[in-house]
This record gives structure tokens, sequence and C-alpha cells, in this order.
């Protein structure tokens, strides 16, 4: 799935989950290095711990921030 993140860097979010896991996700922009730690922490986790680890995380006075936009796409992917 590809989301576009809002009110982050990043311009772009890919990102799979198979047999309810997160896999192959995907920051395009954004802080290279944390976004790709983002990435790795939670490849295979499972979607629902995924989201609840991320979800309201901020960045700076932004009010969301890469890893809160991830969480709001693995809640719309699982709500399709």
């Amino acid at each position: 799935m590809t989301y576009k993140p809002q009110g982050v860097c990043a311009q772009k979010i890919d990102f799979d989950i198979v047999d309810g896991k997160v896999t192959g996700v995907k920051f395009y922009g954004g802080c290279n290095g944390n976004t790709q730690g983002v990435a790795r922490l939670v490849e295979g986790m499972d979607v629902h711990d995924a989201i609840a680890r991320m979800e309201g995380i901020q960045c700076g006075f932004k009010g969301t921030s890469c890893p809160d936009q991830l969480a709001k796409a693995l809640k719309q992917a699982i709500n399709e």
C-alpha cells in the first residue's frame, strides 16, 4: 500500500501487511536515518502492536511525526 503522509517531511510511505504483520516499510523523504530506523523496527511486528507503539508520537510542534503517520496508514489499511 502507498500512503501520502500529511504534516511531516516524508512525502510517501510504502508498506505491506502480510498475515497481520507489517513488512516492506519504505519512507520517501523525511529524516533518512530516523525513517530507516522506524522501518526496520516495525518489520515483522504485529500491525496492532505497531499502531499502539507509534500512534501519537509528535515531531517538534507539528502535532504528528513520521511514526504517527505510519500508524495512521496502518489503521487505514486494516480498516479497508
